[in-house]
């Protein structure tokens, strides 16, 4: 019989069946002895007759014992442990357990109307707790734990229920505990089941994987010698991995033009010594280094030039402070830490660096003279973790560059609290056109000839919670956050819209701004196309003021629409002519209709300053296009420039930007 899964051998399981009967039987077997005699001696009868029964029930009580204690010592010396075949063992275990229990069957049909009420009160606590060891001992077998409970129990339940009314409910519940005892005993036999089934399983896996284990070990034995001829093949492969790992390692944490730390090997390095430098309650400080003048030898002399003279900068700065606490931060920027240093010799070392920097630099016969500008910030002072610490440095070189390039600052509050204000007013702006706190301004362009309002310039005007912020700081601010498209979609808008309903002369024009974000924004003409069409205004009419700066980006794309322009009529005005870069170059490629000359010019009453517009209104007359002077305060600078031969001017002596009513009236009175 199997006892579930056909794979498991019966012999398996019955050799299992009486090893688990076999380990408990001595126990059993010394339990019964003693209870069994304990029953015969303890209670003495007056009847000889009965006494005779009890020495016969006794006798083959110990006869039966003495019989099984033999076959389980066999077991233990003989067969525990070894493959043995269980059905003999099995046999004689189930006669020996039959003949105990048929023992303990008599004695209490053969005596029960004998026993006063103590002693069948012991001999029903006996027989049940025999029984409710024996569910528990005798569960691996079925058959004999239910042969076993039932001789045991039913045969004295069924004389307390017919024979003695006193003894009634005895019966009962020798009934009722026998039912239960059957309910547990099957529970031990499904757990019986379910182990043996998993040993045996075990057992199967255990022999499949002796079974595998030696075909593994023929295979294995055969690829020792093949293991043999690859071990130096891969100790090679090792050195390369390993060697690869260590280039992975320094490509990603290493700068491949400097050889410097790049900025993850930068944080990787500092992030360790901000711990030590907390639990010595240290300082240290973070220079960040911006070169002066670096852009122009890329754009003049091409980025191979710029590397060669990179590598020389970040040799010269490897000397002020320890190979793996400099990094190149990118392009042109470096970030130095000096550990425990006070703000003197930070800037000490920052000046020195300067001067490093400042040697001229030899790169393919070409001389190169760089300056740099460097933002200091102090640990714990000025930030407490890497990026923070690192952002204030930045911070205060890009503000100390903006100040005086070519110089060192420290990181301090008013800064911090700058930043602060930039970036709520840089949230505020975000929602301005929404709010309606954005209108545009509108300052009159002069012709030189007639005196009379030619066209006006659209000026954008911010009011932010009373606060009127001037546009060279908002301007800024909405470049760098990428909200110039929008904003100058909307002024554009705004000012066209101003425009056509404005009839005092169709033939006034406009001039509006355009920063470098709106013209590489792909969304641009078709914007300009739209406001045109809704406001009905001839493109001839429009004038968009371009800087010459906007060419650093690119280049090509920058012509591009700035000639569609020029295709749909719009006239092109570059402003702050001559603060620029390359501006003769431009003028050769760029298509315009007007040079605005800077006011920079124009309150420099220098021959020099003069030398620079006549030159300027030379090169407009060659080019055909006209000439505006912005930044007319006086009336001896009109006369000026109008001698000079300037075509338009714009200013304070004319008129300051004013709201479109004041434009209206302003021009109502001139007239």
């Amino acid at each position: 019989m199997h006892l579930y899964d056909d794979d498991i051998p019966k012999e398996s399981v019955d050799r299992d069946t009486v090893n688990m009967l076999m380990e408990n039987s001595a126990v059993g077997l010394v339990i019964t002895a003693f209870l069994f005699s304990g029953l015969i001696f303890f209670f003495q009868p007056t009847d000889s007759s009965v006494s005779q029964i009890k020495l016969s029930l006794l006798f083959a009580m110990a006869i039966t014992l003495f019989a099984r204690w033999v076959d389980s010592f066999y077991w233990r010396k003989r067969l525990r442990g070894t493959e043995f075949n269980p059905t003999p063992a099995l046999l004689r275990f189930s006669v020996g357990l039959i003949a105990t229990g048929t023992i303990w069957a008599l004695y209490t049909t053969l005596l029960y109307d004998s026993m006063g009420m103590i002693e069948l009160a012991v001999t029903m606590v006996v027989i049940a707790n025999m029984a409710a060891g024996g569910s528990t001992f005798l569960a691996p077998s079925k058959i004999l734990v239910v042969f076993y409970e039932t001789v045991l129990i039913l045969p004295i339940s069924v004389c307390a229920l017919f024979n003695n009314d006193e003894f009634f409910v005895l019966g009962v519940f020798g009934i009722v505990f026998w039912a239960g005892l059957f309910a547990s005993a099957f529970r031990y036999n499904n757990f019986f089941i379910k182990t043996v089934q998993l040993k045996a399983k075990n057992m199967m896996l255990v022999e499949q994987m002796k079974r595998e284990r030696q075909q593994t070990d023929r295979v294995n034995q055969l690829l020792r010698n093949t293991n043999q001829r690859l071990d130096d093949v891969n100790g090679s492969l090792e050195m390369k991995v390993q060697k690869r790992t260590e280039d992975l390692f320094r490509l990603s944490n290493h700068d491949p033009l400097t050889s410097l730390l790049n900025r993850n090997g930068l944080l990787k390095h500092m992030n360790p010594l901000l711990e030590k430098t907390k639990a010595v309650d240290g300082t240290f400080a973070v220079l960040f280094v911006d070169l002066d003048g670096f852009k122009q030898v890329n754009d003049s002399l091409g980025h191979k030039i710029g590397d060669i003279v990179l590598t020389e900068i970040a040799q010269r700065l490897s000397k002020y402070c320890e190979t793996n606490l400099l990094a190149r931060w990118g392009g042109d920027e470096f970030v130095a830490l000096l550990p425990y240093v006070t703000v003197d010799i930070a800037k000490t070392v920052a000046h020195a660096m300067r001067s490093g920097i400042a040697i001229p630099v030899t790169a393919n016969k070409n001389q190169i003279t760089l300056d740099a500008t460097i933002g200091i910030a102090m640990f714990p002072e000025h930030g407490h973790t890497a990026m923070d610490l690192i952002q204030h440095a930045d911070l205060t070189m890009y503000d100390q560059k903006r100040r005086q390039r070519g110089s060192v600052g420290v990181f301090n509050e008013a800064l911090h609290d700058e930043v602060k204000r930039e970036q709520r007013l840089c949230e505020r702006l975000r929602n301005a056109i929404d709010n309606d706190e954005l209108c545009v301004h509108y300052q009159p362009i002069i012709n030189v000839n007639t005196n009379a309002l030619s066209s006006v310039e659209a000026l954008l005007r911010w009011s932010c919670d009373g606060e009127n912020i001037t546009p060279d700081v908002f301007i800024p601010l909405a470049e760098r956050s990428g909200m110039m498209p929008e904003i100058g979609a909307w002024v554009l808008n705004r000012a066209l819209i101003d425009l056509s309903h404005w009839s005092a002369s169709d033939a006034m024009c406009l001039s509006v701004n355009v920063s470098i974000a709106q013209l590489l924004d792909d969304e641009f003409i078709k914007i300009l196309d739209n406001a045109l069409q809704t406001t009905q205004v001839a493109p001839q009419r429009l004038s968009l003021e371009v800087t010459e700066s906007v060419f650093a980006n690119d280049e090509e794309l920058v012509t591009q629409r700035l000639q569609g322009l020029v295709r749909r009529g719009v006239k092109i005005s570059i402003d702050d002519f001559g603060t620029g870069y390359s501006s003769l170059f431009r003028l050769q490629t760029m298509p315009f209709n007007f040079i605005k000359i800077d006011r920079s010019f124009v309150k420099n009453t220098s021959e020099e300053s003069d030398t620079i517009i006549r030159a300027t209104l030379l090169m407009a007359k060659e080019f055909g296009c006209e000439t505006i002077a912005e930044g007319i305060e006086t009336e001896q600078q009109f006369k000026h420039l109008a001698m000079l031969g300037t075509d338009y001017l714009q200013g304070f002596y004319f008129a300051k930007p004013m709201k479109l009513e004041d434009l209206k009236n302003w021009y109502n009175e001139k007239n």
